[in-house]
């Protein structure tokens, strides 16, 4: 005779269950009694809590929920009221499954039951060989012991684990990678829109991830009927979530994309991996920054390094809340910008954009326009608003050419960070709110000479003068008098003197120098060695 299979594939199960019907079915000894699922096929990924066997039709009352029950139904034969009475009992009780002993008093499976339990959703497998129940309940339930003892010490290793790497220090990324070994998926962190603020895991798969990252998002957080309740739960494929938060308060979540092992063991390694996120933010990990700052960061300085191909990060910046489908892109950097502050004025204008602050200090900052906005015009609406937030009009943003192609992002950054290098620190005058790279001439060109030896050699040697006097207010007059075109009463103005102290300021420079001001070839030369000067200082 042949019996219908047991269909093996995946379910929800609760956190703290080891074993499901399905997988009590397919243990050995049950193998033995030849089972058959008669009602209920639907339901076999249910936990079974414990291994109970009862008669009475009022059996009901003795359970607690989550138990598979099995009887003989000697007490029931005979009497069709009892056995759905039977079935009825055990549902209300939210039974696992019932299992029927087939013999004596039922030699064939029971209509009346099987269809009050096909009715109830309530699983009922008939055994067709004799079969000791002793042996069943043995075996469940050494089962169900050893899983949650192994559950709790996995809880404590991991625990151990991350709470390890948060004592000693550790930054955001080595926590998630941490779990992103021990889960073997990619891990993500968002915040409450679903962007993504961290990633962890195997690159090609993190990549696979970000890239259907809309529509994963709708199904891990929407109401889908797939998910289950809070504190964790996947539509249906491996796919596990924890929330993020404390005191009240949720900021962020937590998702296991894809995880291939026990669904109870993956929730376990979500939980205590929110629980350490969690306590590794309450205590100021990374300097206190905030995680979308550390996203923004990693995102523009992969960028600006090309180290990776823009077009890989593509997935990253969509899924990090950056509009990219038919858009313009502006790279700006501001030097010294704060980050916080350029991305209020970016919130107040209604902009979007990434910002953050690259490796020398500057700030760099991503626009994102609708193709049909004016990409000029508005950054001359955000340098200006920038000015007013700042309150000062010494606030320069370096930009570079607007640009309609994702892959042309990397250049466009590294030719605004050149420009913003080019202007640091420097005594230009008069430069616009926004600077490209026409505006630096040749001070951009001595930047990016400024490490070659010849031209630190001929910095100092036309300066040597007035630096081995050590005498800062002489160079910083020979600065303002150079950028603003050799003007006297300019200069006079910017440094609050009288043009007659200027003028014995400037022969002082002459004769330290040994040169002739008024001479072009010689102004030009001296001018040359200290925008190299003022370059290799920085």
């Amino acid at each position: 005779m042949v019996f219908a299979s047991v269909p093996r594939q995946p379910g929800p199960r609760s956190p703290d269950a080891a074993l499901s019907v399905r997988q009590v079915l397919t243990l050995e000894r049950v193998l033995a009694g030849e089972p058959e699922v008669v009602a209920g096929a639907g339901q076999l990924d249910r936990p079974v809590r414990w291994v109970h066997v009862a008669e009475a039709a009022d059996v009901g009352v003795m359970l607690s929920g989550g138990e598979m029950v099995l009887t003989t139904g000697v007490l029931l034969a005979g009497d069709e009221a009892k056995q759905a009475e039977y079935i009825r009992s055990l549902h209300h009780a939210e039974a696992a499954a019932v299992v029927l002993g087939l013999g004596r008093a039922f030699p064939a499976p029971p209509e009346v039951m099987r269809r009050a339990a096909e009715r109830c959703g309530l699983p009922l497998v008939v055994l067709h060989r004799p079969f000791p129940f002793a042996e069943l309940t043995e075996e469940v339930q050494s089962r169900l012991v050893r899983s949650k003892f192994a559950a709790v010490s996995l809880s404590e290793a991991v625990r151990t684990g991350l709470t390890g790497l948060i004592t000693a220090g550790a930054p955001l990324q080595a926590l998630l990678d941490w779990i992103a070994q021990h889960s073997g998926c990619p891990v993500v962190v968002t915040n409450l829109a679903h962007r993504v603020l961290a990633t962890a895991g195997e690159r090609s798969a993190v990549d696979d991830v970000l890239r259907d990252w809309e529509r994963i998002a709708r199904q891990a957080w929407g109401h889908h009927p797939g998910l289950s309740g809070a504190g964790g739960g996947g539509e249906g494929d491996g796919w596990i979530r924890a929330e993020l938060g404390g005191r009240g308060e949720l900021w962020g979540r937590l998702l296991l994309c894809g995880y291939r092992g026990d669904a109870a063991t993956g929730r376990l390694l979500a939980d205590r991996a929110a629980e350490a996120l969690v306590l590794h933010r309450m205590l100021g990990g990374d300097h206190a920054r905030s995680w979308e700052e550390q996203s923004a960061q990693s995102l523009l300085t992969d960028l600006v390094s090309g180290v990776v191909p823009a077009r890989q990060l593509l997935p990253r910046a969509r899924a990090a809340g950056l509009p990219v489908n038919r858009r313009t892109f502006v790279p700006l950097v501001v030097p010294g910008g704060d980050p916080g502050g350029l991305d209020r004025v970016l919130r107040v204008l209604g902009m979007s954009g990434l910002v953050a602050e690259l490796a020398d200090g500057a700030t760099a900052v991503l626009l994102s326009l609708a193709r049909d906005q004016h990409a000029e015009a508005l950054t001359a609406h955000f340098a200006a608003r920038l000015r007013t937030e700042t309150g000062g009009s010494s606030a320069l943003v370096a930009a570079a050419d607007a640009c309609t192609d994702w892959d042309g992002v990397p250049a466009g950054l590294r030719e605004a960070r050149h420009v913003a290098d080019a202007v640091t620190g420097s005594a230009a005058v008069d430069l616009p709110a926004v600077v490209r790279l026409r505006d630096v001439h040749l001070r951009g060109l001595i930047r990016l000479l400024r490490d070659d030896p010849q031209v630190q050699s001929f910095a100092e040697r036309e300066l040597d003068g007035l630096l081995c006097e050590g005498d800062p207010e002489l160079l910083n007059v020979l600065r303002t008098y150079l950028a603003t075109g050799r003007n006297k009463s300019r200069t006079a103005q910017l440094h609050h003197v009288s043009r007659p102290a200027l003028y014995r300021r400037l022969e002082a420079i002459q004769t330290r120098l040994g040169i002739d001001l008024d001479d072009f070839e010689q102004a030009a030369s001296v001018h040359i060695a200290l925008l190299a000067h003022d370059a290799q200082q920085r």
